[in-house]
């Protein structure tokens, strides 16, 4: 049975087709591929950035500092995600995809050329963070793209499984990023931080190549290609959003944070902990983050095959309730130092919390738009989330953890703050396991 690009039935019988694998492929790699740029740049703000770029701050400043351009990507993000999906939704989601690797692979590469404050001064940090910027726009119309390429190509009752291979991209490049990072950090500590941490970044521009010919190959989304015809039509997609459907900004963006928070919590801030606090190695540490990362992928994948049989909300509470249970027990075990301790929280924060919240959460968030502004609205939703949760976390947490005196269980309530907040906020979100994405209106 071929695709149709107009009637009424959009579907194709299953995603076990060459046209479907082809498409999962584009989204599961191109996804990987992005977050690996950005995964990597957060990985060297814990262990990179602070000793290269702002040299002449004190540890913890210099920390804080690093972090700080870190959460300037993620503010980014939201904007990234306004303006492609503009373009998304008025001319087609292929095109801005392809955009937005370029930009990224452009962006992360710059970033392993770029001198040290050491040979060109405060010009250093000012390019860092420009790049930074380039990046988060960039990955800010990355995943609503992938995701809803997926999504919009596949039957109704594997909707959840098929928008997941965006999220599941994500995680694994995060792997890849990790892996790369470690690699390169069994170099001697000068070498290391001279020149082999630009690596990675390097590298980027290899796997920009690789994903460039997959995405190219891909059709258009064909519920897109129904309405491309009145493309001349339509209103201002974030304008529609924002007036007509802000209480599903509003709502998905608080449950959103509640994954966002763990991995600001768990890869970025409390990598540097365990490191320069507790001693740990930072070989070490890096493969179980990329082990951890890894069981994200494999409870991204059991989440999103379980939220298409009992819907989004059940599956998404569960990651929520067990990191409201969790968040105390974690902070407390990482602040005994020991690194087993810190390995079974890492994998229980990534495999299970993160996991089955994210996992169902591609799909939870296009089903809260039509297909005119899908696009907007589930960028604008995600990104807020991954800005609010994850962008600022490592400065939040390295703040709370100051004004407590150097422990961690005011971190750690805030954290459970956040689930409490998501849990409220999921019930005042429908069910869109059975909603019809060729509704004119969402609410």
């Amino acid at each position: 049975m071929s695709i149709t690009t107009s009637g009424p039935d959009l579907e194709v019988p299953s995603l076990n087709t060459p046209h479907m694998r082809r498409i999962l492929a584009s989204s599961f790699i191109g996804s990987a591929i992005e977050f690996y740029d950005f995964i990597l740049y957060a990985t060297a703000a814990s262990l990179v950035f602070n000793r290269v770029y702002f040299t002449d701050l004190e540890p913890t400043v210099a920390i804080f500092a690093s972090f700080a351009t870190l959460a300037v990507g993620y503010l980014a993000r939201p904007i990234g995600g306004v303006v492609f999906g503009h373009f998304g939704d008025k001319l087609g989601r292929k095109g801005v995809l392809v955009t937005s690797m370029l930009m990224m692979g452009v962006a992360t590469t710059l970033i392993g050329l770029l001198p040290t404050t050491a040979q060109i001064g405060m010009l250093a940090p000012v390019i860092l963070i420009v790049l930074r910027l380039i990046q988060g726009l960039a990955v800010g119309g990355e995943w609503g793209g992938a995701m809803l390429m997926a999504l919009e190509h596949a039957p109704k009752r594997r909707r959840g499984f098929a928008a997941s291979f965006a999220n599941m991209g994500g995680p694994a490049g995060a792997v890849l990023a990790t892996l790369a990072v470690s690699a390169v950090s069994v170099l001697p500590e000068e070498q290391f931080l001279s020149w082999g941490w630009r690596l990675p970044f390097l590298f980027s521009i290899v796997l920009i190549g690789v994903g460039l010919i997959i995405r190219l190959k891909v059709a258009e989304s064909p519920l897109f290609a129904a309405l491309e015809d009145k493309a001349a039509q339509k209103k201002l997609p974030l304008t529609e959003v924002l007036t007509r459907y802000p209480k599903s900004v509003v709502l998905g963006t608080l449950v959103g944070m509640s994954s966002y928070t763990v991995q600001g919590v768990m890869t970025v801030w409390a990598i540097s902990y365990v490191v320069e606090s507790a001693g740990m190695d930072r070989t070490s540490v890096l493969l179980i983050k990329a082990v951890g990362a890894t069981l994200t992928v494999i409870g991204i994948w059991i989440a999103a095959r379980y939220c298409d049989r009992i819907g989004r909300r059940p599956v998404m509470m569960i990651g929520i309730t067990a990191g409201a249970v969790l968040a105390l027990p974690i902070m407390w075990g990482l602040e005994l130092g020991q690194f087993w301790i810190f390995m079974i929280a890492l994998f229980l924060a990534n495999g299970l919390v993160q996991a089955f919240i994210f996992g169902p959460f591609g799909a939870f968030t296009a089903e809260l738009f039509p297909t005119r502004i899908r696009y907007t609205g589930a960028s604008l939703v995600y990104q807020l989330s991954s800005t609010i949760g994850a962008g600022f976390t490592p400065m939040i947490v390295s703040a709370l953890v100051i004004v407590a005196g150097g422990k961690l269980w005011l971190a750690g309530v805030v954290w459970v703050g956040a689930f409490l907040v998501a849990a409220l906020a999921m019930r005042g979100v429908r069910e869109g396991r059975d909603q019809d994405l060729n509704a004119e209106d969402m609410r």
